[in-house]
């Protein structure tokens, strides 16, 4: 499904009469009969309108699980509602992010661990000289 909006160069918000004007200027036959009988009409372009929001929403969601078109797809029909590649994180870099985080976590609990069970030796010192001093 084509992005008919972007494809006529007319924002979503546009009014019905800009959006017949645009597709009476198009080139393509094909677009300009999808436009008319999609955006001219107000019940298919609310239903079109519908389907394009989550046609967006599932590219962002594949954009970021890094699931995009390969690069000699930009800006092709396939691509219309993919996120932009300046924003598109690699599953990679996200994953080695991650587990930069879980190793930084791990060696900081382990030092915790560490300061912990030499404050209980201490306490444990301290308690058995008390002991001792007190008897």
């Amino acid at each position: 499904m084509r992005d008919l909006y972007r494809r006529l160069g007319v924002s979503k918000n546009a009014t019905s009469d800009t959006i017949i004007r645009a597709a009476e200027r198009c080139g393509n036959r094909t677009l300009k009969v999808d436009a008319i009988s999609t955006l001219g009409n107000t019940v298919h372009r609310e239903a079109y309108d519908d389907l394009h929001g989550v046609l967006n929403e599932l590219g962002r969601l594949r954009a970021n699980l890094g699931m995009t078109h390969a690069p000699h797809w930009q800006g092709d029909v396939a691509n219309d509602f993919s996120v932009s590649p300046q924003r598109i994180v690699v599953r990679q870099e996200l994953m080695t992010r991650q587990l930069e985080m879980a190793l930084g976590r791990h060696q900081t609990r382990w030092r915790r661990r560490c300061w912990l069970a030499l404050v209980i030796v201490i306490g444990l010192v301290a308690a058995h000289l008390a002991g001792r001093w007190m008897s």
